[in-house]
């Protein structure tokens, strides 16, 4: 089967807002640094990341209960039952607002009594200064709970690329209002309480757009319901998986190769990911372009469509891995030599290791976005976890007998394994067999091929008539 033109469109805008959000975080990266450093010095500038890397912590208080609400309400808009829908939404509204009420009010009580400047060692910021400013950017990394929510609403009713621009364009606001602050003099405690208070009139005018564009979206209780919540809880907690997950990857194995050769092992070894973890980035937005479209073809019980879905995000994703692996075996050696000044040597062979797992990681993740998309994804968690786990041993074991070759073989083991797993049970759940999907990699859709692609080139010249 394949995709109708607003599938399409659809699609294609929502790769446009992904590949926007990549770039307002990267903008912001780019843009603080240099900004806060002109006008704050660098010590309270150094403390300002220290208190600011707190509250982050706290994007975990409402497990994964936003994400899976989405996928839900996705799912049940698309077998128009819109009623269900709306009881997911309360559910899960009032179980978020509830557990971020809870969590300031915990913060706040740890705050009154802990010495926070004196625990984090910090000299120029006061006590006073140090707990609001946790306090104030606690309260907005909590307010972007119920604005995945809110989103996720977008996401339902399949214009997810306008729900994902509004979020990425808030962020960017917030961010800007931030860097006027600190270039109007602003201190650092006044600056986070512009971050806060700007977050707040962007949730509220996130939350009277989505009344305005979504007219069955309610705002109370009286459609909420416990079973509702109690039936999202498992998908919800397992979401948790892929953060721990991830850190295991990225941590677990720097730590083993410390353990194993040494902080100037770690060094390059870490450089040389950093490098093969751009393709990765590019993969990640491959998938989040496909999971809501995968919701609702699902949802709506419309096989044919999930199959092809699946099918041509993982040929997309494969694809993208490809040209970018090829990039980077060409000019990553001397993008790492000119990046880290020649103090981290360029190993080609490493290279060429980390840029296989990112091949093998784009076929398991992409086609586990099927599993993700439809809330299927609790084994998916626990396996990704137990691979992660026996990966950071492996990259132990491996760079103690064969250097940093054998940490990065770890990781190529452990994607392999994934790939076992995951490809098989998302053919499953599209009814999908594994000869079918194979050849589907290799095959394109006709307004792909040369000849479809001059002629409409040669329709597009000025003064062509058809």
């Amino acid at each position: 089967m394949s995709m109708d033109v607003s599938i399409k469109r659809r699609l294609m805008l929502g790769f446009l807002t992904n590949w926007v959000g990549k770039l307002s975080s990267t903008v912001i990266q780019f843009v603080q640094i240099p900004v806060f450093l002109h006008f704050w010095s660098v010590p309270l500038y150094g403390e300002w990341m220290i208190v600011n890397s707190i509250p982050a912590y706290l994007s975990f208080s409402n497990v994964g209960f936003g994400s899976v609400a989405g996928n839900e309400m996705t799912m049940l808009v698309a077998r128009e039952d819109r009623a269900a829908a709306l009881r997911v939404f309360q559910s899960c509204w009032w179980l978020i607002a509830i557990i971020c009420t809870a969590t300031i009010v915990l913060l706040s009580g740890t705050l009154y009594y802990l010495p926070a400047s004196r625990l984090l060692k910090l000299t120029t910021l006061g006590e006073a200064d140090t707990k609001w400013i946790i306090f104030y950017l606690g309260v907005s990394v909590l307010l972007g709970q119920l604005e995945q929510l809110l989103q996720s609403a977008y996401r339902a009713i399949g214009r997810y690329p306008y729900g994902t621009f509004l979020k990425n364009m808030f962020s960017l606001f917030a961010f800007g209002c931030m860097i006027a602050a600190v270039t109007l003099g602003a201190g650092a405690r006044t600056t986070a309480l512009v971050f806060a208070s700007v977050n707040v009139a962007i949730t509220i005018f996130f939350c009277i757009l989505v009344r305005r564009d979504i007219p069955w979206i309610e705002y109370g209780w009286q459609h909420a319901s416990f079973a509702e919540i109690r039936k999202l809880a498992r998908p919800a907690f397992a979401y948790m998986g892929f953060p721990l997950g991830n850190a295991l990857s990225l941590q677990g194995s720097l730590l083993a190769v410390g353990y194993a050769l040494g902080p100037t092992d770690v060094v390059i070894f870490s450089t040389a990911r950093t490098v093969s973890r751009v393709a990765l980035q590019m993969v990640q937005m491959v998938n989040n372009t496909f999971e809501p479209e995968m919701s609702i073809a699902f949802g709506a019980g419309n096989y044919e469509l999930t199959r092809t879905l699946l099918r041509r995000a993982c040929q997309l994703a494969l694809l993208v891995a490809l040209i970018l692996v090829i990039v980077m075996l060409s000019f990553g050696p001397w993008f790492l030599v000119h990046w880290t000044g020649g103090h981290v040597p360029p190993s080609r062979p490493l290279l060429s290791i980390l840029l296989a797992v990112v091949v093998l990681y784009a076929l398991w993740s992409t086609s586990g976005t099927l599993m993700t998309s439809t809330n299927q994804h609790q084994r998916l968690a626990t396996y990704y976890i137990l691979g992660t786990s026996v990966a950071c041993v492996l990259c132990y074991v491996l760079a103690r007998a064969y250097g940093l070759y054998g940490a990065a073989a770890s990781l190529l083991i452990s994607e392999i394994v994934m790939n076992l797993y995951v490809v098989p049970a998302c053919l499953r759940i599209a009814h999908d067999t594994l000869p079918a999907f194979l050849t589907s990699m290799l095959h394109y859709p006709s307004s792909l091929r040369p000849a479809s692609l001059l002629a409409r080139i040669r329709r597009s010249k000025p003064g062509f008539e058809s």
